[in-house]
């Protein structure tokens, strides 16, 4: 972590419908974070992006951190080791996305999972003390417990310092793009979300989660460019869950996406199995990074199995910003006891399972034809 920092009719009905287990705008916020102004910095005209698959928050993984408070003395949920084994990749990053698929609940719960989830706030202390910049939001659960849910969610995120996208407490707060500085760069950050699961967005707030319309998108997009943004990262949160190939759908969206001048990057979310990653218009789309910790009821072995997407952009002479080295890094939750996020390009890839989940996520990840465009594996 180095800084706080148009109708198309899209059949968009294949896509899943829930997660089982103006002038100008000003940035939010616009200074460099306190936290991140002292740590090292990568030279100006380069940095690196680091993004991360889906932060889906079981009860398995609520006891598990139960567990690990009684160890580490750290209150009565400890997420800090669950994420340890990314801690460096994090760490490491200038700018750490995660994608916070799930709604906080109160200090004292209840602590839900599937069908409507609710967190424990420790899980957000847990991300930032792992090295995250930002969240995403934008999910099929962003509104599981309703407009307080969000509320308490974004508050959450405010307090551990970490900046958010996707959904708001305020018509002006939706309207708000998030953009940083990093390294001589202003980065932006947008997300949304293709359902709610048939929940209803609060009533006369449409605003509370960005939906998957492609108009919606580039909108963002452009409020962000014209709040200063020089790149602008879209998050989506789309596909079928528990396969690996993208729909058409998914294919379709990226293409328009990536033809449009205001988006850089694609970050997707929601299958809960890791998806390639592919380069188009000379930009890049994954298509879906899996998760990043979860604990199924029935674990299918795909579903514990993730990736992290690590990106480095550099200036040019002309003053653009574009991705000059793609990379991949597998990753594993492994179940335990006791239950823990493993980095599998620094893990021991004999352990058991480890060498079969790196295997599948390399060639899920390179199917189409990553390879040939420079994607690599990242060796750290």
């Amino acid at each position: 972590m180095r800084y706080r920092v148009p109708t198309l009719a899209l059949a968009l009905s294949l896509l899943a419908a829930g997660c089982t287990g103006g002038s100008p705008v000003v940035a939010r916020p616009p200074e460099l974070d306190a936290a991140g102004a002292g740590a090292a910095q990568a030279p100006d005209d380069t940095f690196v992006l680091v993004a991360t698959g889906d932060v889906l928050v079981h009860p398995a993984l609520t006891e598990q951190a139960e567990l690990d408070a009684a160890e580490t003395g750290e209150g009565e949920r400890d997420f800090r080791p669950l994420f340890a084994g990314v801690a460096p990749l994090v760490e490491d990053a200038d700018v750490a996305l995660c994608h916070l698929e799930v709604p906080i609940a109160p200090a004292e719960g209840p602590f839900l999972g599937w069908p409507r989830f609710s967190a424990p706030p420790e899980v957000v202390t847990g991300l930032a003390a792992t090295g995250y910049d930002v969240c995403t939001t934008a999910s099929n659960h962003t509104v599981d417990q309703g407009e307080e849910g969000v509320i308490r969610t974004l508050e959450a995120l405010d307090d551990a310092g970490l900046g958010q996208a996707g959904a708001a407490r305020t018509e002006e707060e939706a309207l708000t793009p998030l953009v940083r500085e990093v390294n001589g760069a202003r980065v932006a950050h947008i997300s949304h979300t293709f359902s709610f699961n048939g929940v209803p967005l609060p009533e006369g707030k449409p605003w509370m989660s960005n939906t998957l319309d492609p108009e919606e998108i580039l909108a963002g997009a452009r409020r962000a460019r014209e709040a200063g943004a020089e790149v602008v990262v879209a998050s989506l949160h789309w596909g079928v869950e528990y396969v690996h190939e993208p729909t058409q759908e998914q294919q379709d969206l990226a293409e328009l996406l990536l033809a449009d001048d205001a988006i850089d990057l694609i970050i997707g979310h929601h299958a809960h199995s890791v998806q390639p990653f592919e380069r188009i218009n000379g930009k890049w789309v994954t298509y879906g990074l899996g998760n990043h910790v979860a604990r199924h009821a029935e674990p299918r072995g795909i579903t514990e199995e993730g990736v992290a997407a690590r990106f480095t952009f550099e200036r040019d002479e002309a003053g653009d910003w574009a991705v000059t080295v793609a990379e991949y890094v597998p990753t594993l939750v492994e179940l335990g006891p006791p239950i823990r996020l493993v980095d599998l390009t620094t893990a021991d890839i004999e352990a058991p399972g480890r060498a079969e989940a790196l295997a599948r996520t390399e060639e899920v990840v390179l199917s189409r034809g990553g390879a040939e465009h420079g994607l690599t594996r990242y060796a750290g």
